[in-house]
């Protein structure tokens, strides 16, 4: 895999097509915005995310979807996850089957309650899939600073392509036959970082949000058996090492997010002031949805759905989970 489509302009689209030029590799960046695509095409440069930090000038941009796809080996959907159907019905009108496709976005569709690899099926029937997943900040990634990576396909020959194609000393990727398990991880993990800012923005203290951390990977793992993945998954890159990840940074939207929650801030004024989709917000009411089609007790998400969408009070809500029942672990 040569040449990529990365099929979206923001952060990480950005990001990850320089982690797939350092790779030695040429991609091609797809985005809605002019301005973007000219940033990118112009001036080699993403200042709104990545300020001081130069694009290699080989990695080009474009409106034009077909233009993005024409001569590609692969295609990367770097889009956010409520819009993944619509963007992928846009690439089918100009995709190859045969080729493989890359889903970046780390969330469950609302209307539908699927994964990202279940809306692939539908609107790319017949592509190869993988998931990225991984506790992955664009900005330390633009940087070059070391990351490592899940990427998951139940195809073996899929994973590793996609391994060589964007794999190097400072973007290592882990291999995984567990795409279902990747994608939970990295769904739950935005809701439970924003129920981890909340705490530290209420001065909870850090004995809390251990708790929640862990209390909130046990909720993770057991919607993912529920749904087909491996317990072992969650104990890897794309579950604990995501979770811990975003749990503990305000660089992740969701956690900072819940952090201004937490401090006494409107979701409103939070959501408008933010450049770019928080996807725990919408992913919050989906996987609550989905827990419930399963059978799951989900309290952690229960309650960040609860102050998101139906208007419970942040007190309220946390003295409720303090007053569960005692269990065993």
């Amino acid at each position: 895999m040569k040449r990529l489509a990365i099929v979206g302009g923001g952060a990480w689209g950005r990001a990850l097509a320089m982690v797939t030029r350092r790779a030695g590799s040429i991609p091609v960046v797809w985005a809605r915005d002019r301005e973007v695509v000219a940033a990118i095409n112009r001036e080699h440069q993403n200042p709104a995310f990545h300020p001081g930090v130069s694009l290699d000038p080989v990695i080009a941009a474009t409106g034009d979807m077909s233009l993005a796809i024409q001569g590609a080996q692969c295609v990367a959907l770097v889009v956010p996850a409520q819009t993944l159907r619509e963007v992928g019905q846009i690439v089918a009108s100009h995709l190859d089957r045969t080729l493989p496709v890359l889903l970046c976005a780390k969330g469950i569709e609302t209307r539908s309650l699927q994964t990202m690899t279940e809306v692939a099926a539908e609107v790319l029937p017949g592509s190869p899939v993988a998931v990225l997943s991984g506790p992955t900040f664009a900005a330390e990634v633009a940087g070059n600073l070391p990351t490592a990576v899940t990427i998951a396909s139940t195809d073996a020959a899929v994973g590793r392509a996609f391994a060589e194609a964007l794999g190097s000393s400072r973007f290592r990727p882990y291999l995984s036959s567990d795409p279902v398990g990747a994608e939970i991880g990295g769904a739950v993990k935005n809701v439970l970082a924003i129920a981890c800012g909340i705490v530290v923005g209420r001065g909870l203290g850090e004995n809390a949000r251990a708790s929640l951390i862990t209390r909130g990977l046990a909720e993770m793992t057991r919607l993912g058996i529920a749904n087909g993945a491996r317990a072992a998954s969650f104990s890897g890159l794309s579950g604990l090492g995501d979770l811990v990840l975003t749990c503990s940074s305000a660089q992740s939207r969701n956690y900072a997010l819940g952090l201004a929650l937490g401090r006494g801030e409107a979701l409103e004024a939070v959501l408008g002031g933010s450049r770019s989709v928080i996807e725990g917000v919408a992913t919050a009411a989906a996987v609550v949805q989905l827990a419930a089609r399963q059978g799951i007790e989900m309290p952690i998400c229960a309650s960040v759905d609860a102050i998101l969408h139906r208007g419970e009070q942040i007190d309220a809500v946390i003295d409720l989970l303090l007053q569960r029942p005692y269990r065993t672990e």
